[in-house]
């Protein structure tokens, strides 16, 4: 189903509480305070078993299907507590930096309603500590049956992939297409350490760096691996109402020029046609996890452009993303003619060839979206 209206998200909340110091001045450990914590829930939570049952997919065989699943990940020092729902997300204690010393829920947990997997990462800058967890029989995204994925708790930093601030040459390519070094800057492109000219675009997501794409001046594109799938800008749409998708990370740099700050970009490809298949369910739906994983940004958009290329491709992927994103609020941009023989297949293009006021107008004129889709004309 597509996002349409914003799914809440499960925060677990506790009251306040006070802290009895010992006469080191510390408050004791993580765990004790973890349990005081789960005491004062029980004592003015109902139990939740019930809502939970409801909350799973298959009933009975589904609550001994999620309880399985929440002993794997207990077993890695994750207490999922009573109050972690199938669908919902839970902040929880991380096992790995015990919340820093603010002792604060900084673990994301999440447990897909099928109760096929569960999936959780640290949000502590010094942490980061993320992994899945998939139940018996279950198959991962790899395809393998391991029961358990757990990444480095390393965090990646732009030392850790070797980063260094970009070289004239690499200014003068992006002078070349109209896109200023403050852009650059605001936007943190780097460049990979070494003889050659590869560009680096790091994706952020609350000002962490969670993955890294690179390109080669002769367009030979790669990405980190085993890292966050995501939108390249995540952070520039945090709060927008209204946002651009292009897709292309030089793309998302364009619209800047053009004034455009709530813009973010697919960070890989275009489907070669639209699929006349059923859309999968989220935790399948492996071509579009970016979206997922961004789900709580793009629902606060009650209008999203898409301003993907004009070539059929990513005419495809315009329309695939209207499917998840839902139609009725996506609106869709006609690049302008060229000349005789074609249209400009891309923001860039636009701002190289006719300039940021140009780029800016065709964003501004973009058309809503038909509720049908027919393929592009050869023509």
């Amino acid at each position: 189903m597509p996002f349409g209206v914003a799914q809440a998200h499960h925060l677990n909340s506790c009251p306040r509480m006070f802290v009895k110091m010992k006469p080191d001045g510390s408050s004791g450990s993580c765990a004790a305070l973890r349990r005081s914590v789960r005491c004062s829930r029980t004592e003015s939570t109902p139990p939740v078993t019930e809502a939970r049952l409801q909350h799973s997919e298959g009933g009975v065989a589904g609550m001994a299907k999620l309880r399985g699943l929440e002993q794997k990940v207990e077993l890695l020092g994750i207490d999922c507590e009573d109050l972690s729902r199938p669908g919902f997300y839970s902040n929880l204690f991380c096992p790995k930096c015990r919340g820093g010393q603010k002792v604060e829920r900084s673990l994301s947990f999440h447990i897909v309603q099928s109760v096929e997997f569960a999936m959780w990462r640290c949000f502590r800058m010094e942490c980061g500590w993320a992994g899945q967890a998939f139940a018996d029989g279950c198959k991962s995204c790899d395809g393998d049956y391991a029961a358990i994925k757990v990444s480095s708790t390393v965090q990646m930093t732009e030392d850790s992939l070797r980063l260094e601030p970009l070289s004239n040459k690499i200014i003068g390519y992006f002078a070349e297409r109209k896109i200023l070094e403050e852009t650059l800057h605001r936007n943190g492109v780097k460049q990979l350490s070494g003889k050659q000219c590869v560009i680096s675009f790091p994706y952020k997501r609350k000002g962490q760096l969670v993955g890294c794409k690179y390109r080669t001046l002769d367009k030979k594109f790669w990405q980190e691996k085993g890292t966050e799938k995501a939108l390249y800008g995540l952070d520039d749409i945090s709060e927008a109402d209204e946002i651009v998708i292009v897709e292309g990370e030089i793309d998302k740099l364009s619209l800047e020029e053009a004034g455009f700050l709530n813009c973010a970009s697919v960070p890989s490809g275009a489907p070669v046609k639209v699929s006349n298949k059923e859309l999968p369910s989220p935790d399948k739906d492996t071509a579009f996890q970016y979206l997922w994983s961004c789900k709580d940004y793009l629902d606060k958009a009650s209008r999203i452009i898409l301003a993907t290329d004009g070539d059929a491709p990513g005419q495809a992927l315009a329309e695939e993303l209207a499917r998840r994103l839902g139609k009725q609020r996506c609106w869709k941009v006609n690049w302008p003619k060229k000349d005789d023989s074609g249209s400009f297949n891309d923001a860039n293009e636009v701002l190289k060839h006719l300039g940021p006021t140009a780029l800016r107008e065709v964003i501004e004129h973009a058309e809503a979206m038909s509720p049908t889709y027919s393929e592009p004309s050869n023509a």
